[in-house]
């Protein structure tokens, strides 16, 4: 496995599979953990953070099959390449634009990613495409311990875990899951779901995590506190709300589809036909326009297009990944373009249209 077969794939936050996967993208769970020998990240000299990387290296290969892993230096990559790894979900923002010793490794699948050298020595993030919180907790709870076997975590027999944010102490657990709610942004409703959400310490945001923006109606739900909860409390507090929410877009969709059928087809036909002519296109009006289109689809309004080539689009379309396909750096003006040729060829080739555009 080499960082090109991530360019084959749609990684696994987009297969569009899984328990309600027509409104849950996908399940996530990440653990904070740290080394009880070394000082946290903040405290770190260049050398410590050198070590730690060299520690936690040995010991993640040491218990992974032979190319069922790939172990990426992301301080050594180019800045479209960590660019690339963040519309994956593979690093977070932070761990792409961070300075010094860093490093990923990822599985074959994309189910698991290991940021050595984030905010905390080690994060051990697991995902999985749909509604399935149990499946990814037993995941990296496996994970977790497989490690913990090999290295001694920084441990307060009163406090748990000890993370480098006060917010993270205890089980070190972010629950997260990621919901695409078009419907309850066209009825204006999402305003009222996320101060609801806050009231019972649930933090909302957008794409990619922390202080992102919500391109393509994509939110993520997850826990604010884990001192004083266990694993299970903090699964359980998300993964109770979850079907509420899913039940209210489901609602409002139901609504459009009924009330306003001719306003929402019209929505979805317009976004559906922008798409396929555009000539320039921005990343943000691509997820706008194909958030419209994977609803329109869900609801039968469009047939000749699938999830899993929505998805493909949506990951296709974003500017590292653009660059990646192309082959080549290109500025904002000459990725609109780009984007833009890119969902004609695949659109025409998708509705049969007599196959890819030629340019």
């Amino acid at each position: 496995m080499d960082f090109l077969d991530l360019t084959r794939t749609s990684g696994e936050w987009l297969r569009g599979v899984g328990p309600e996967s027509d409104i849950v993208i996908s399940s996530r769970i990440r653990l904070a953990r740290n080394l009880a020998d070394f000082p946290f990240i903040s405290r770190a000299t260049p050398q410590d953070r050198s070590r730690i990387e060299k520690v936690l290296h040995e010991r993640i290969v040491s218990m992974t099959p032979e190319n069922e892993l790939l172990y990426i230096d992301v301080s050594g990559l180019e800045k479209v390449d960590r660019q690339f790894l963040v519309e994956r979900h593979l690093i977070s923002r932070e761990h792409a634009e961070a300075q010094g010793s860093r490093a990923v490794a990822i599985d074959a699948a994309e189910k698991f990613s290991l940021m050595i050298n984030e905010e905390d020595h080690l994060r051990i993030q697991v995902m999985q495409s749909g509604l399935d919180l149990g499946s990814v907790w037993n995941r990296i709870n496996e994970i977790d311990d497989l490690i913990e076997e090999k290295v001694t975590y920084a441990f307060h027999e009163r406090l748990g875990y000890l993370t480098a944010c006060p917010t993270n102490v205890g089980t070190g657990m972010r629950v997260s899951v990621m919901l695409h709610l078009p419907a309850l942004v066209i009825t204006r409703q999402i305003d009222k779901v996320f101060r609801s959400l806050q009231k019972i310490s649930l933090a909302v945001r957008g794409l990619y995590g922390e202080g992102s923006q919500a391109m393509g109606d994509f939110y993520q739900i997850s826990n604010q506190i884990t001192l004083g909860r266990t694993e299970s409390e903090l699964i359980r507090q998300v993964g109770d709300i979850v079907p509420v929410i899913i039940d209210y877009e489901r609602q409002a969709r139901e609504f459009l589809a009924k009330e306003s059928h001719e306003n929402l087809h019209d929505r979805v036909s317009r976004a559906y036909g922008i798409l396929r002519t555009a000539q320039t296109i921005s990343s943000e009006e691509t997820m706008h326009l194909l958030s419209s289109v994977r609803m329109g689809v869900n609801l039968g309004l469009i047939h000749d297009l699938n999830i899993p080539a929505i998805n493909e689009m949506f990951l296709a379309t974003q500017p590292a990944h653009l660059q990646k396909l192309t082959g080549n750096d290109l500025d904002s003006t000459d990725r609109n373009i780009e984007r833009a040729r890119y969902l004609r060829r695949y659109l025409n080739k998708e509705n049969g249209n007599g196959g890819p555009e030629k340019n």
